[in-house]
């Protein structure tokens, strides 16, 4: 049981770092300038790369002969534990650099703590990440707080942005019976334990961005259930493609 706990800890953690990537890397050719376009480029590679240590832990715990390729490619919608939050759709540059802010915020006190963790592996990813993280960070919160801090029509997206994906940050913070074991044995995050470092940070750099954090205290969670909004199922239908129609194709 133990084990199978570890497992479904460490997929979930492939599953938050791959679902962001691939959004991310829908920016590609897409960016507001060349500088950015790669930025963002950069960021998704550094999620898939995490992604694939992370997945490839957890294939191994599986014991199943299964391969990092298998859990990313061969899972449907209700099989992904991925926040919420990492799946909503990029929408204009102000949604995605709030998304990714809310994030890079809160993986940057995540990891630092799973730093400390008792298994090895994951505290090697961890300290990988965390140099990662920082920088995904700086760049994200510069990012509000020009679009914040800029014109009448950038700060008006990004304070519509922050409102609207406001009510999936809950989700970053609760622990289920997962996490409660994981932390118990010494190997995972008490994640309500960085939520007051969370809202410093963004307190910070939302009022240097002269934008607000939203009243609304509606929340909505279910990720690491496997319960996902509609857009899961698009983005897996995209990533998912070439593997569901040549299964097992060998390059």
């Amino acid at each position: 049981m133990a084990k199978d706990f570890l497992y479904k800890y460490v997929l979930a953690l492939g599953d938050d770092a791959l679902i962001l990537g691939q959004r991310l890397s829908q920016w590609a050719y897409k960016g507001p300038f060349l500088e950015e376009d790669i930025a963002l480029s950069n960021i998704s590679l550094d999620l898939f790369g995490r992604a694939n240590l992370l997945l490839e832990y957890a294939a191994i715990l599986r014991e199943k002969g299964s391969t990092a390729d298998d859990l990313a490619f061969k899972r449907n919608e209700r099989q992904f534990s991925n926040h919420i939050l990492s799946e909503q759709p990029n929408g204009n540059f102000a949604d995605t650099m709030v998304r990714q802010f809310f994030l890079d915020s809160f993986y940057k006190l995540f990891f630092k703590k799973l730093t400390e963790s008792k298994d090895e592996q994951l505290s090697a990813i961890a300290q990988k990440s965390i140099k990662e993280t920082t920088y995904h960070l700086r760049h994200s919160s510069k990012w509000i707080i020009r679009l914040g801090d800029g014109t009448d029509e950038s700060h008006e997206k990004a304070q519509s942005a922050i409102d609207n994906l406001w009510m999936f940050t809950n989700e970053l913070f609760e622990m289920n019976q997962i996490d409660n074991n994981m932390l118990a044995q010494k190997i995972g995050v008490d994640c309500s334990s960085i939520k007051a470092e969370w809202d410093q940070i963004i307190d910070e750099v939302l009022s240097e961005a002269t934008l607000k954090r939203p009243e609304n205290t509606h929340t909505t969670s279910g990720g690491r259930e496997g319960i996902h909004t509609e857009h899961l199922g698009h983005l897996l239908s995209d990533m998912q493609y070439l593997q569901r129609a040549y299964p097992d194709a060998k390059w």
